[in-house]
């Protein structure tokens, strides 16, 4: 649905990136969560399966879109769309999780699930973007074919990449793991096909991403541009490191914030499980 995401996003200066993929494109998961399942129960139940096969053509078919993207900022765009679906599919999974078990054991987990990857994808998508920016503000081109070998004169600025590309492909230890898995474990109670196929992000998710690593950050110096490549200054280093530390706290020690979503997720499932038509 979101066509025009990677557009917006390769026209709009790297704080403008920072904000529609960290902020502003949360807006629709508050929107299901505050007011489409609390105040249209009926309704979000009876198109439950439409939303949920919406999110696994996010998560499946984008990721192999993000495959094959040349543009930086096109590839990370893409990947908010598939990282996206799983904030959707945490949210609706409650109803087929419901109608299949005859219970809501699980149904926390997913919502919850979902509310972390929001956290999560802000911290992490903000912080790619950031990244496009430093290379961009140096080189001028957000072509992967025009970098190579940017860890030979740029290793501290290759160590954040590396880092947040790894959260990207949801490694354990990091946020992107954290949300993913708990979104996937309330799938596996609904319908282990549906968990199936939502699993596959971690295989694209890692596909895309360690591919972008691997030709830009990795191997010989690409050309006269990249050599003459200067590293990370203090302003750069103080704001990657801020949301280098959100990503690896949030990854270690996710307690902190899914304790104080657990009243809410609860009061939102009573919602859910009450009807508005009688």
């Amino acid at each position: 649905m979101h066509t025009w995401l990677p557009d917006a996003h390769v026209e709009a200066p790297t704080g403008g990136s920072v904000i529609l993929a960290a902020i502003t494109l949360k807006i629709g998961g508050y929107g299901f969560l505050r007011f489409a399942l609390p105040i249209t129960p009926d309704a979000s139940a009876m198109l439950d399966w439409l939303i949920i096969a919406l999110s696994l053509v996010a998560v499946i078919y984008i990721g192999l879109v993000a495959l094959v993207q040349q543009d930086m900022k096109k590839l990370i765009a893409y990947s908010s769309i598939a990282h996206m679906g799983f904030v959707t599919l945490g949210f609706f999974i409650v109803f087929g999780l419901h109608r299949h078990t005859g219970s809501l054991s699980g149904a926390t987990m997913g919502i919850e699930g979902g509310m972390v990857q929001m956290v999560s994808h802000g911290f992490i998508s903000g912080a790619l973007f950031l990244c496009v920016g430093v290379l961009y503000d140096r080189v001028h081109s957000r072509q992967i074919k025009d970098y190579g070998g940017v860890v030979n004169t740029m290793p501290v600025f290759a160590a954040f990449m590396v880092l947040f590309g790894m959260a990207n492909a949801g490694l354990p230890g990091t946020s992107g793991f954290v949300g993913e898995f708990l979104v996937i474990l309330s799938s596996f109670k609904a319908s282990f096909w549906i968990a199936f196929l939502a699993s596959f992000t971690l295989i694209l998710g890692a596909a895309y991403t360690l591919w972008l690593i691997k030709r830009v950050i990795f191997g010989e110096v690409g050309n006269r541009h990249v050599a003459e490549l200067q590293d990370v200054n203090n302003r750069e280093i103080i704001m990657l490191s801020l949301l280098a530390a959100a990503v690896l706290l949030l990854g270690l020690w996710p307690d902190p914030l899914t304790s104080v979503m657990h009243a809410t997720a609860d009061n939102l499932l009573h919602h859910i499980t009450a009807t508005k038509l009688l």
